[in-house]
């Protein structure tokens, strides 16, 4: 497999994490999204949309990160990552919904503003990251990730911005459920880490 990513994206990166915890070999595409490779006639034959990340599974090309995680567990079988059932498979798609919504328009949002220099409106975002990682503090109080006593892609999907929120200024200090939560995440056998910057209260 190939997957066409780059290295500070966290949507590439939740791609990135499931294939590693999931022990696939593959094969790492940089994507020059400065000089703006990824609107390249090339690339734009694998992704219309002109995003990263892209996998390429022997001719099977997969767009969106979320997609990708999906098409991964369903190819391998891993119904522990994405459980069969209704009820397990909506409360999976419910917290990759927060994934393409609360989170890409809170901590990722933030952290757009400190590492790409996005013409975001700090206060605004900072405030919806907040309020996404109190309803998550909230319901880890009693499990140790999103669905139960095991990791599924829902945590995955949401790991990446979560962990670099403080980039974009977002202080996680004060959810303790969160930070063990990630702590979690990280002791995972497989895990690779998301490329850190030092930006925001990283810095």
């Amino acid at each position: 497999m190939k997957l066409y990513r780059h290295p500070l994206s966290g949507h590439s990166h939740r791609a990135q994490l499931f294939l590693a915890l999931l022990g696939v070999p593959h094969d790492l595409v940089d994507v020059d999204l400065l000089a703006k490779a990824h609107k390249a006639p090339d690339f734009l034959k694998l992704n219309s949309f002109g995003q990263v990340p892209v996998l390429d599974d022997d001719g099977t090309i997969v767009s969106d990160s979320n997609a990708i995680l999906v098409y991964l567990a369903k190819k391998l079988g891993r119904s522990d990552w994405l459980p069969e059932d209704p009820a397990g498979a909506a409360k999976v798609q419910k917290w990759l919904s927060v994934a393409a919504g609360e989170i890409a328009y809170g901590p990722a949002a933030a952290r757009l503003v400190t590492v790409f220099g996005a013409g975001l409106r700090p206060e605004e975002v900072i405030a919806r990251a907040h309020r996404i990682l109190q309803l998550i503090e909230a319901e880890l109080t009693d499990r140790d990730f999103l669905l139960g006593s095991r990791p599924t892609i829902a945590d995955v999907a949401l790991y990446s911005y979560v962990s670099s929120a403080p980039e974009g200024n977002v202080d996680l200090s004060g959810y303790a459920n969160v930070k063990a939560w990630l702590g979690r995440i990280e002791a995972l056998p497989g895990f690779v880490g998301f490329q850190k910057t030092a930006a925001g209260l990283a810095a």
